[in-house]
């Protein structure tokens, strides 16, 4: 299936569903809705940083420190997060990301709002990340990481939850 073509939830301020809509006319319309970002950590606690390709419809080319996307419709938060994670990571047999906490993020710049549904995972497999979604990954340290944040384009979503993460 096309990306844009799949079906979302769309909800309201308080994250309640008021209806659905195929992604593309979501992103077109800026309509609210829901999505999954999860901290990918390896076994020596580095965090899993990657480049979206410059296809994807939001964000092109921009870096991230959550693996995530959107949640489809009549989905769960925590299933969305597992099926991402596994997904963009290229792995199966993942465990369960840990809910962390959700907030509302609003475009600045009037590209919609979503509420964002953060957890964490450890990953010990070896991840082949999925070419559609990401064009470079690495894992680096929380210090490493820091160091880019002014340096390399980041998601503006990945940079809220990251805030929120770390209390910057």
């Amino acid at each position: 299936m096309n990306p844009a073509e799949e079906i979302l939830d769309i909800v309201d301020a308080q994250d309640h569903v008021i209806g659905q809509a195929p992604r593309g006319e979501a992103y077109a319309r800026g309509l609210r809705h829901r999505a999954a970002f999860i901290l990918v950590r390896d076994p020596a606690g580095r965090i899993f940083v990657h480049r979206r390709t410059p296809t994807k419809l939001v964000f092109p080319g921009r870096y991230d420190m959550f693996v995530g996307g959107v949640v489809g419709a009549g989905e769960s938060y925590d299933a969305a997060a597992l099926r991402e994670a596994e997904e963009e990571l290229g792995v199966s047999g993942l465990p369960a990301p840990a809910p962390l906490f959700k907030f509302l993020y609003e475009d600045p710049h009037g590209g919609g709002s979503w509420w964002s549904y953060v957890s964490e995972v450890t990953c010990d497999l070896p991840v082949r990340p999925q070419a559609e979604e990401i064009d470079w990954h690495a894992f680096l340290t929380r210090d490493e990481l820091e160091r880019r944040l002014d340096a390399w384009p980041w998601t503006p979503d990945s940079l809220a939850a990251y805030a929120r993460l770390t209390h910057r």
